[in-house]
């Protein structure tokens, strides 16, 4: 016997979009509807490939719902899947655990909703799997759940379905954290892992999934992102592979301005770069950041006038697939700028010196900051407040003082090379 089964996580459906009102021209609907679009992808996927099971590894909501629509949107595209013949078993995780979410609806009749309080197996006799898991009832889970879920049932494919950081993953939360080799000793034959949102395949003896979420939602989800789509014949996995679902694509793009003294041509690099990103899109929406490095004589005008270059750059994209979010400076003067004026020099050391002495950085930063209105590198993801330098860590202090003295150069005259 032969059939499929998907394995998704992290749908976060309907998710807030944090910061997005800071940048003009922002595709807020196309990000809104981002997450309802791919999800709606995973049930075409399904459908088309006539898979059995789909297993969702939590996080199916971002928190509590605003109003129903989020829940009758699911109810409703589980049904689709129920009307299909497939089955659906699932975990909640922490943003959706039982004491985050204070509006319920009923399931349909083809899903299983594991329990919160002990692991609990679901038997699919047809398909002779069994799926074991435990939701979160709780948005903090520090214990290794996996310590109480039974062992491999014989004559069974066995699934284990788990919301988990592993032995830890940057950039997440250490939730419900547990080991590989643990997860060994309990003997199934697949891991379906949620939590860490970039595709990961952990092991394959056995099988310990991360599919990554289904829809990139900020610019530190990049790359494509979908489910994982598990074929089994005569009991036993044969194929594994990754099926994209997204709908909008995020890329951060680096593009090398070392050297660059021409601003036409820099901004040329720049399309290049982002052109390039558009064609991996494939003819989904893109929305890049792009960050400048190396050093080049653009650098003061860049910091001075980089909301000019913005501006050019999108008035040159203007009705393609892309949004470009902003341009973020990595760049610097080049040692030679400096060097040519007895006065850039002086100031160039000042500036160097306040690097090793953070008080009299801050206050003076304090006042320039105001002052010459030094841009802000607020991502649309940042979740406090960067907009005072008090705020800023000390590598990110450094860079407004060098860009501070950027834009006294190029004020002078004596920065730009244009």
């Amino acid at each position: 016997m032969e059939f499929r089964f998907i394995h998704a996580a992290d749908l976060h459906l309907d998710s807030p979009l944090h910061g997005l009102e800071r940048y003009e021209g922002a595709p807020v609907e196309a990000i809104r509807s981002a997450t309802r679009q791919a999800f709606e992808a995973l049930v075409e996927l399904a459908i088309e490939r006539e898979v059995s099971l789909v297993l969702l590894a939590g996080d199916i909501y971002d928190g509590d719902w605003k109003d129903f629509s989020t829940g009758l949107y699911l109810v409703k595209q589980l049904k689709r899947l129920g009307d299909a013949g497939i089955e659906v078993c699932l975990i909640s995780g922490n943003h959706d655990a039982q004491s985050q979410m204070t509006k319920r609806l009923p399931w349909p009749d083809n899903v299983c909703s594991l329990s919160v309080r002990k692991p609990e197996t679901r038997l699919y006799e047809g398909l002779k799997v069994a799926v074991h898991g435990q939701g979160f009832v709780r948005r903090e889970v520090t214990d290794d759940l996996t310590e109480h879920y039974p062992t491999a049932l014989p004559g069974y494919l066995n699934i284990g379905l788990l919301h988990t950081s592993l032995d830890g993953k940057p950039g997440h939360a250490p939730y419900a954290p547990c080991t590989v080799e643990g997860l060994r000793r309990i003997g199934y034959d697949y891991w379906a892992l949620g939590h860490v949102h970039q595709r990961e395949i952990v092991s394959t003896d056995p099988w310990i999934v991360y599919p990554g979420n289904i829809q990139g939602r900020h610019i530190r989800e990049t790359g494509p992102k979908g489910c994982t789509l598990v074929t089994v014949r005569d009991g036993r996995i044969s194929d594994v592979s990754e099926e994209v679902l997204d709908v909008l694509r995020w890329a951060a793009l680096t593009v090398d301005a070392g050297g660059i003294s021409d601003r036409d041509v820099l901004e040329e690099a720049v399309i290049t770069a982002v052109t390039a990103a558009m064609d991996e899109a494939a003819g989904r929406l893109l929305a890049c950041r792009v960050r400048l490095e190396g050093a080049t004589d653009l650098h003061a005008w860049l910091v001075d006038a980089r909301e000019e270059f913005e501006a050019s750059l999108r008035a040159r994209l203007s009705g393609e697939a892309v949004w470009l979010q902003r341009a973020e400076l990595a760049t610097q003067l080049p040692l030679s700028t400096a060097g040519r004026d007895e006065a850039a020099a002086g100031l160039l050391a000042y500036v160097q010196s306040l690097h090793e002495d953070g008080a009299q950085r801050d206050s003076l930063l304090a006042g320039v900051a105001a002052e010459l209105k030094l841009p802000r590198d607020i991502a649309v993801d940042d979740e406090q407040d960067l907009t005072h330098p008090e705020n800023l860590p000390d590598a990110q202090k450094n860079k407004l003082l060098d860009d501070a003295l950027a834009l006294i150069l190029n004020r002078l005259g004596k920065g730009a090379q244009a």
